[in-house]
C-alpha cells in the first residue's frame, strides 16, 4: 500500500505541474500575457470577442444577401446541399453573393439556376480530378507501313 500511496502522490504532483496555474492579472510579469497558448480561451478576451462579432456580422450579411437573391426553394436546396457538401455549397454561396454585389443578378435565382451552378462546379471538379489516360501501342518491325492495313504480305 505504501507503493500505491507514493504513485498517487507522484501522479498528483505531475498533474499540478502540467495544469495551468491560476495567476492574477497583477502577478503576470511585464511582457507576458495570460493568454492560453493552445488557443482555448478561459476568460473574456476583448480582441477575440471583437473578431467573433465581426465574423458573426459578416455571416449575417451573407445570409441576408442570399435570402434576397434566391427564391425560398433555391435557398432550401442550397441549405440541403450544405449539409452534405459544405465546400461546394460555400463556393456557390460566394458566387451568388459576388454576383449580387456586382449587380449581375436582375431577378431572384430560382432552384434550377442553383442546380446549374452546382452541376457546373461538380463538373469542373471532376475534370480537374480526372486522370488523363494515354495508351501507347508497341511498334513492331513489320508494322512500319501504317497505310497498308491488310495482312496479305504476312502470308
Amino acid at each position: 500500500t505504501n507503493k500505491q500511496t507514493n504513485k498517487q502522490t507522484n501522479k498528483r504532483r505531475m498533474d499540478s505541474r502540467l495544469a495551468p496555474a491560476e495567476i492574477g492579472a497583477n502577478e503576470v510579469p511585464e511582457g507576458f500575457t495570460t493568454a492560453d497558448p493552445t488557443g482555448k480561451s478561459s476568460g473574456n478576451n476583448g480582441s477575440s470577442d471583437f473578431a467573433a462579432s465581426k465574423k458573426a456580422a459578416a455571416a449575417a450579411q451573407k445570409e441576408s444577401i442570399l435570402e434576397q437573391a434566391l427564391t425560398p426553394e433555391a435557398l432550401a436546396r442550397l441549405r440541403r446541399v450544405k449539409l452534405v457538401k459544405p465546400e461546394t455549397a460555400a463556393m456557390v454561396e460566394r458566387k451568388i453573393v459576388s454576383m449580387a454585389l456586382q449587380g449581375a443578378l436582375t431577378t431572384r435565382c430560382n432552384e434550377g439556376k442553383v442546380i446549374e451552378m452546382l452541376e457546373g462546379l461538380v463538373g469542373e471538379k471532376q475534370k480537374a480530378a480526372a486522370p488523363k489516360i494515354s495508351i501507347q501501342r508497341k511498334r513492331y518491325a513489320f508494322d512500319d507501313d501504317d497505310d497498308d492495313d491488310n495482312d496479305d504480305d504476312l502470308l
